[in-house]
């Protein structure tokens, strides 16, 4: 029976795409989608294409910055596509692709889990906070 060394174990479970372990590109993934702006932007577009304008004014506290970041994440992803159509001003859209469809439907569940469970989880938090302060 071979032996084998833990780095080649990492890269045997690297190539199964394994995302427990740290190295392997579906964690990465993992780490990408679950951001909260990312989740957002998702959720936003799942209706159809928006203007950058409009996704900043849709999605509270995002900065420009964070916005632009997120939106070339994406679309470097292929989540989502950039269409630029020259005009004055420049008009700028973006509009999920089928790989982000597909996303759109787990990050759009989870958002209206949120929005639909929150009470019960502050109620937990409370109920927590109290038992723990004692």
């Amino acid at each position: 029976m071979a032996t084998t060394t833990a780095a080649q174990r990492r890269e045997q479970a690297r190539v199964a795409y394994d995302a427990f372990l740290r190295d392997c590109p579906t964690n990465q993934l993992l780490d990408r989608i679950s951001d909260k702006w990312v989740s957002l932007i998702v959720a936003a577009l799942a209706d159809g294409p928006m203007r950058y304008s409009d996704l900043g004014r849709k999605i509270a506290g995002v900065s420009p910055k964070m916005l632009t970041q997120t939106l070339r994440s994406l679309e470097r992803d292929g989540l989502l596509t950039r269409t630029v159509t020259p005009s004055v001003p420049v008009r700028v859209d973006y509009e999920l692709t089928p790989l982000g469809h597909s996303l759109s439907l787990l990050l759009t569940a989870v958002k209206d889990w949120a929005e639909t469970r929150f009470e019960e989880v502050h109620a937990a938090r409370e109920r927590y906070d109290a038992q723990t302060r004692d």
